[in-house]
């Protein structure tokens, strides 16, 4: 009987370590697959932004900066990217950036607080001006749709790939794109946002109401900008509820 067990539990063990390999292998391929697909011209920003979060909270400003540079060079060198929703991201984390050093720098001087809300301004209209142009042209689009906005440009520079590469990189980012069509409108909403908050902070209150009443018709689990509304407007801050806080959105 002892034997008995043995020999079950040493097959249990066997068969155990055959799905965890067989789990591990098609993960692999799975991602391998993934990172195959990508536009090998941006990996390298890819790469770089994975550095932003950790910046960020660390509140390290500068080596922010520097790093939003670095990607927007990669970005913008290639016609296919230079007005797409990346770019507005980029523009959107440099105002929010900014705003956090406006706003909770300690002991910062009125002037340079001034000067920093300004560079938000600037930053926050460009990020709209992408992100409004991009839902222009690919908001609703079908996959076919994209292929044909996409195909006139996505190719170049491609040239020393093989077309079924080719192919592959134009198929993932068709998915990128239709994948996106929803979160840049939330991503807009976000920048109207943090362009109402530069706006409270210029004393343009009926400015400011305007952004964030757009902010919240683009995105209607927009909660920071409905409390800032609700602030501007002297009304109760509304708590995020038990479905919110177990459910949140996802982050850009």
């Amino acid at each position: 009987m002892e034997l008995f067990r043995n020999k079950r539990t040493n097959a249990l063990i066997i068969i155990m370590s055959a799905l965890v390999l067989c789990g591990v292998t098609i993960s692999y391929l799975y991602y391998k697959s993934i990172n195959e697909s990508i536009d090998p011209r941006i990996v390298d920003a890819r790469t770089l932004y994975e550095k932003y979060n950790l910046y960020a909270q660390n509140n390290e400003f500068d080596s922010i900066f520097l790093l939003m540079d670095s990607i927007e060079l990669i970005y913008t060198g290639i016609e296919h990217y230079k007005n797409s929703y990346e770019v507005g991201v980029l523009y959107n984390n440099r105002a929010a950036s900014l705003l956090t050093m406006a706003l909770y720098t300690d002991d910062i001087e009125p002037t340079d607080q001034d000067s920093l809300m300004n560079l938000a301004e600037i930053s926050t209209n460009k990020s709209i001006e992408i992100y409004e142009q991009w839902l222009g042209k690919f908001q609703h689009k079908t996959p076919p749709e994209i292929e044909r906005i996409i195909s006139p440009d996505f190719h170049e520079g491609l040239g020393e790939y093989k077309l079924d590469q080719e192919n592959k990189f134009l198929k993932n980012r068709i998915k990128e794109i239709q994948d996106s069509q929803t979160e840049t409108q939330r991503r807009l909403s976000v920048s109207y946002t943090n362009l109402g908050i530069v706006k409270r902070h210029k004393l343009h209150y009926e400015s400011a109401a305007n952004c964030y009443k757009k902010a919240i018709d683009l995105w209607d689990r927009n909660l920071t900008a409905e409390n800032n509304l609700n602030l501007l407007l002297g009304r109760p801050m509304k708590k995020r509820s038990f479905i919110q806080k177990l459910f949140p959105p996802d982050r850009d």
